[in-house]
């Protein structure tokens, strides 16, 4: 009975029914406040998401490479592949796939190679663009809710012939005001998290670059061998003549 006492008060008072029941300070955005909602509840879910996932894949790599190779140098195939399989992440994938094309030559290891990488880099930038989205949806959002607050009071004006209590205008005002800020606060917090994950994302990539170059060395040691011989070689006939 009292919030039935409530909500009659607040349709009395001009403030809508769907306002009524929320908070003062989430009322207070009016039309705007669901989509606000929307896009920071996907900005924290996608943050989160790839922060777990750049944690969970970025390595030290350079003790895993030199496991790998110290592993190899034994002519120890499984147990490299199970150092590979035991750790996460894309530089661990690569590693294992140029292990395994080992066989077919230098040709084969660095198509695997060039095969692993255009798959794991696009799926370390999936969803970065979704926070590049919302950085400049949401300003423009909240200067929607900003347009809509001043079209109310308007219509307020209007509809008393240009007089309207100060509740009235005010509700109207305090829509504008906080649709603005809060679309404003969503962007620099997707902006900061978005330069952020970038970085994380960078730093993985460049493992990944260095990564390739050093499988390659260890699947195919004889032509890294050949090359070392061949600078010697041209040396020494330098030195002779």
């Amino acid at each position: 009975m009292m919030s039935m006492a409530l909500l009659a008060q607040a349709g009395a008072a001009g403030v809508p029914v769907a306002e009524a029941g929320m908070p003062g300070f989430l009322a207070r955005f009016g039309l705007m406040l669901l989509p606000l909602l929307v896009v920071s509840a996907t900005m924290l879910l996608v943050v989160v998401d790839r922060y777990l996932v750049y944690h969970r894949e970025r390595i030290n790599l350079t003790e895993f490479l030199a496991g790998v190779r110290n592993v190899l140098k034994r002519d120890n195939v499984v147990e490299a592949v199970s150092i590979c399989d035991a750790t996460p992440g894309p530089v661990a994938r690569l590693v294992k796939a140029a292990i395994l094309a080992r066989e077919g030559g230098r040709a084969k290891v660095e198509e695997a190679i060039d095969e692993v990488g255009t798959a794991e880099i696009p799926r370390l930038e999936a969803r970065l663009n979704v926070l590049a989205t919302i950085v400049r949806i949401a300003p423009l959002l909240g200067l929607l809710g900003t347009l809509f607050g001043f079209i109310g009071v308007f219509e307020d004006l209007q509809s008393n012939s240009g007089f309207a209590a100060p509740a009235q205008m005010f509700r109207h005002l305090w829509q504008a005001l906080y649709s603005a800020a809060g679309g404003l606060g969503i962007a620099i917090v997707s902006e900061t998290a978005h330069n952020f994950l970038l970085a994380r994302a960078h730093a993985i990539t460049l493992d990944i670059d260095r990564a390739s170059r050093e499988a390659l060395r260890m699947a195919c040691p004889e032509v890294s061998n050949a090359s070392t011989r061949g600078a010697h070689g041209a040396g020494s006939s330098k030195v002779e003549a």
